[in-house]
């Protein structure tokens, strides 16, 4: 992806091509600052205070280098903030940000937690790396509480400059074709995106998958050329055709 992603997932075990790509230190593992803190707001909110009802279990699974959480800590602050990834590479980089960062996988054995331990999800452009999306929620459902939150960013398909791309017969921003390099679509950046939604499909995928959407809001892609980024601001009202999709929902 040409996206501010977390390129190492707590994914199944992937393919070698796959499974050399993730642990390469050259790929981007950091998530956008500013789209973490709307989502640890929107978390902090959720979760309310600390001490009211103690501390709240949250889990950043596919924290790559842990510079998300370090950025939400702030706001969840009492809270128990656990970094979770596949990637050794990450998780080593995620141990110099986090008290907590542990090696987990969405599938095969699966995260390292009880069922309903956790009382929210991080899942920060993650989704959109996954060889098996539903294995993935099946998983992140099982280790939330009934109820618990699931907070998920992904890059949006049928963002506003992908449809008028398409029209032209240029690769979506955000899709890839091959692991090496780029071909046929903007950007010069290779992240390893293996699946793309758009925000019908992310609604009826998660929901299909035993979660309440709460809300569904557009965010701004830091990679747009400055010169059209107020227009791509301006896109995030109407989240179908906005750069980024950040969906809060809950597990019913």
């Amino acid at each position: 992806m040409t996206t501010t992603a977390s390129p190492s997932p707590g994914t199944p075990s992937p393919p070698p091509g796959l499974r050399d790509f993730y642990e390469n230190p050259a790929v981007p593992v950091a998530s956008g600052p500013s789209r973490t803190l709307r989502q640890a707001r929107v978390l902090a909110r959720a979760l309310g205070p600390a001490g009211a009802s103690g501390p709240r279990t949250v889990l950043d699974i596919g924290c790559g280098d842990g510079t998300a959480a370090a950025t939400a800590a702030p706001l969840l602050r009492g809270h128990r903030l656990i970094g979770v990834d596949w990637s050794q590479d990450a998780l080593a980089r995620a141990r110099t940000r986090l008290p907590y960062a542990v090696r987990g996988e969405l599938g095969g054995g699966g995260l390292p937690f009880a069922s309903g331990a956790a009382d929210a999800v991080l899942f920060s452009e993650v989704l959109e790396h996954l060889v098996d999306p539903d294995a993935a929620l099946d998983e992140i459902r099982r280790v939330l509480r009934p109820g618990g939150h699931l907070m998920l960013s992904t890059p949006n398909l049928a963002a506003w400059y992908n449809r008028a791309l398409l029209l032209a017969g240029v690769q979506p921003v955000f899709s890839e074709v091959s692991l090496r390099s780029v071909h046929g679509r903007p950007g010069a950046e290779v992240v390893g995106h293996l699946r793309l939604y758009t925000a019908r499909a992310l609604r009826e995928f998660v929901a299909a998958s035993g979660f309440a959407a709460v809300a569904l809001e557009g965010a701004p892609f830091h990679g747009v050329p400055r010169v059209l980024r107020p227009l791509d601001r301006l896109a995030c009202a109407a989240p179908s055709l906005a750069s980024i999709l950040l969906l809060h929902a809950r597990r019913t």
